[in-house]
């Protein structure tokens, strides 16, 4: 990531197939949740109620599998 980001401001990334919004040094506000759009509509909500910097962060795809069929194990 290139964007230099400061305590309060809002990061959506990808982690594992779930998207969090962290919330730079205010761990406790950071919330999941099962979809990017989701996650990214909370997230610019929540910067523009604190009045700081919102970010997306798209992952790199890796080519492994994050959700696996239960049935196959």
């Amino acid at each position: 990531m290139n964007e230099q980001l400061r305590d309060g401001d809002i990061e959506t990334v990808d982690n594992r197939g779930q998207w969090v919004n962290r919330v730079i040094g205010k761990p406790e506000l950071s919330e999941s949740f099962s979809s990017r759009e989701e996650a990214v509509e909370a997230g610019r909500a929540l910067a523009e109620q604190l009045g700081t910097k919102h970010v997306v962060s798209d992952a790199e795809p890796t080519g492994a599998i994050t959700d696996e069929d239960p049935a196959a194990t």
